[in-house]
Formats: C-alpha cells, structure tokens, sequence
C-alpha cells in the first residue's frame, strides 16, 4: 500500500513579511512573529512599492499587510503582483473588511493587534498551506494557541475536554494533561467552534463530543460531573442533536 507523507502543521514554518508605514504597528507584528513556532520573518516593507520590488528576490509564504499606505494602498499592491502569497491584513480601518476578501485574505485583524487574535489568524494560514500541500484536511490540526509559563502553548481541539474559570485564570483540561492560562473565559469562548463547544456554566466550556451522558443538574466527561446551568440545558439537548 503506498503511504503518503503528509505534512503536519508542526513541520510549516511560513516565510512571513510585514508592510505597514507605521514603523511601531511593524515591530508589534515583527515580534508577534518572531515569538510564533511555525512563522519566519524574512522581510520588513515600509510600503507598498517597496514591497513589490522585494519580492522579486524573497520567497515569502504569508504577507501581514497593511491597507492606507502613501502612494499604493495594500489593495493596489495586490493587484500589482502576479503571484500572490497568503495575504493576513492588519489595519485601524474596518471599512474594508469586505473589499479585503474579495482578495481571498485570510483574515483582516483591526489595530491594535492582540496575540490571541493575530495565532487564531495564523492557525487559518497554517491550515491553508497543509492542505494546500497535503490535499486533504487533517482533522485533528484544528487547533488554538494558548499562552501558558510565558511560552504559546498549542492545544488540539479534538483533544481537549473542558475549560474551567478559576478566578483571573482559566483551567484548560486535555487528554493528556491540565494546565492554567491567565485568562478570561469570554476570550477562549470566541475562539473556539460553536458547532463543537457549548458553554454550559459561567465556569464551564465544554466539548460537545466529550460528553457521556447528562441529566438537569450535570453533565459527564470521563466520569467527571460538571454542573450544568439551568438555562443552558436546552442549548446542550439541541447542540448534541445538531452533532448527530
């Protein structure tokens, strides 16, 4: 039987490169990437014209852009190239948002950049590229980036069981093991897939497919009872239909 080798997301390593006027939005994106395990900086562009006369001498993977530029906007620049990498915009105008993918970007990040914000972003580029490269989706890559000991942590969707508020700090538990972010709840909940996450508590989120059997008061993960709220009981009945 021939076995394809296919290439897992811990083995990308994107060739990045940041255009932005501004010279402090350009560090904030510059270290966003250099402390990023899939990302390489290999080029910084103060503008649009810049840009295209770099990128006849550099191979780049993925270019964070910015769009109100002087003399060529970031649309211009695209329309300029004749090939195009994958395209993150990062702008303090959200009127383009629609204009932005039209050029089939990956995401349009509003100023200022957080970093929960700009590795949900990037996990969209690393996706794209494996399965770019792959053509097939892994289904378990499907990830999010945490901070935990100063480090971006990886954590698996399909391998993570619940997250529980504790205070300033939120409890991330997985199969293999638990560990605590300073965090907030709320932040996590954005991230992660409605059709597959349910926040069932103010302290819970949990995977819907990890849930064995519940009743009004609980829910069971593992043989773990994790209370379920009142009101949220009917979201979990229709979430878990949904999923069958």
């Amino acid at each position: 039987m021939l076995r394809l080798n296919l290439l897992t997301v811990e083995e990308i390593l994107l060739n990045c490169a940041v255009v932005d006027d501004s010279s402090l939005q350009r560090l904030s994106i510059v270290k966003l990437i250099k402390d990023h395990p899939n990302l390489k900086l290999v080029a910084e562009y103060t503008n649009a014209i810049e840009t295209k006369n770099g990128l006849l001498d550099t191979e780049v993977d993925l270019i964070f852009l910015d769009i109100e530029m002087p003399i060529l906007s970031g649309f211009d620049l695209l329309d300029d190239l004749p090939n195009k990498p994958q395209i993150i915009f990062v702008t303090g105008k959200t009127k383009y948002a629609f204009k932005a993918f039209d050029y089939d970007a990956i995401d349009y990040i509003h100023k200022p950049v957080n970093r929960e914000r700009f590795n949900n972003a990037v996990a969209k580029a690393l996706n794209l590229y494996q399965l770019k490269t792959n053509g097939v989706p892994l289904e378990d890559e499907n990830f999010i980036f945490v901070k935990s000991n100063l480090k971006n942590r990886k954590v698996f969707l399909n391998k993570l069981k619940y997250i529980e508020a504790l205070g300033d700090y939120v409890k991330f538990v997985t199969e293999k093991d638990t560990f605590v972010v300073l965090s907030t709840m709320k932040s996590f909940e954005k991230q992660l897939p409605n059709d597959k996450f349910l926040r069932i508590h103010k302290s819970y989120i949990v995977n819907l497919e990890k849930v064995e059997r519940y009743n009004s008061k609980n829910i069971e993960i593992d043989k773990q009872k994790i209370p379920l709220s009142r009101h949220k009981k009917i979201d979990l009945i229709e979430a878990l239909s949904a999923m069958q």
